[in-house]
Order: C-alpha cells, then structure tokens, then sequence
C-alpha cells in the first residue's frame, strides 16, 4: 500500500518541484546581451505572470512588473516590447492595445532554461478621462504576446480601464533582464 501511495505521489511532487523552479529568483537567467547564440524563446516555453498582482501607483497611473520564465529545454532569447492588451473574461480585447513606452529601447536578453526577464506595463486611471470619452469598464486581465515568439499568454488581473479610450490607457516597456 505504501509503495502504491508513493507511487501516485511522485509524479505530483516532481511536477511541483518543476514549476517552483522555473518560478524560483535563484533560476534566474543571464540577461543583457546574448553572448552564446540562442534561438528566440518560443511563446509555448514561456511563462508569463504577475509576482505579486501589486502595482506602483504614480501620478494617475498603476506600475505593473510583468516577469517572463523560459520553461523550455534550452536557452533562448527575448528582443523588443511584448505586445499587450486588456482582455474580458470571455478573453475578448478591451480598448487599444498597449503603446511602447516613450524614450525605452529595446535589447536582447538571453533566458537559460528556468531562467527569467521582466517588463514593466504602466496602467493609466480610466478617471483621468471624461466617462464620454473613456467609457470605463472592468477588464478581466491581460493577453500578452511575448517579442518574437508568436501566440499569446493571458495573465489574470482585474483592472478598471476604458473600452473607448481616446488616448492610450496601457503602455509598455522593453523585455530586460531581471
């Protein structure tokens, strides 16, 4: 009985044990520039999530850091802004997509396996505009296309934003290491 307890136990933990360390800071990848060439990072082999779904408020907008873990076999590399949009809960885009942020260039940041970057998304406060001109709404989170990779993530965070804006209400920032 005891060997079949383990038995189904095993795969579970080894599981667990896998997406810790992928998740893990001690996992972190090389970041700057790539020095040993690496294929771009596959969107498939990628884990995009929110640390901690805590943001930095600043003079009417939410800073968000957005981390990005090559759960693939091998190294791999991120290069550019990851485009991004908020989303309902049927996954449907809400508004316009998010504007690179002014004044960020953009690198290459080399990802060993397990290893992770970031990029910051700033959220402005759909109370900055008219309602007229925002038409406020709830989104449900947020589908994230990686630089490079094809496809997209989705990274469940509820947010006020507006489904009509005039000006852009997310902006983006580069894929760096870190």
């Amino acid at each position: 009985m005891r060997s079949l307890r383990l038995r189904h136990f095993l795969p579970v933990a080894a599981t667990c044990a896998a997406v810790a360390l992928a998740a893990s800071p001690a996992s972190a990848g090389t970041g700057g520039a790539a020095s040993v060439s690496a294929a771009p990072c596959a969107t498939s082999n990628l884990i995009v999530w929110l640390p901690n779904g805590i943001g930095n408020g600043a003079a009417g907008s939410v800073f968000y850091k957005l981390r990005i873990t090559n759960g693939g076999t091998a190294a791999c590399t991120l290069s550019g802004f990851p485009k991004v949009s908020a989303i309902n809960l049927k996954g449907q885009p809400i508004g316009k997509p998010a504007a690179k942020e002014a004044g960020q260039k953009a690198g290459t940041v080399k990802l060993a396996k397990g290893g992770s970057a970031s990029f910051q998304l700033r959220i402005v406060n759909p109370g900055n505009f008219s309602p007229a001109d925002c038409h406020p709404t709830r989104a449900a989170g947020l589908r994230v296309s990686p630089p490079g990779g094809g496809g997209a993530k989705v990274v469940p965070l509820p947010f006020e934003t507006c489904a009509k804006p005039t000006q852009p209400v997310l902006a983006v920032g580069p894929v760096k290491k870190g």
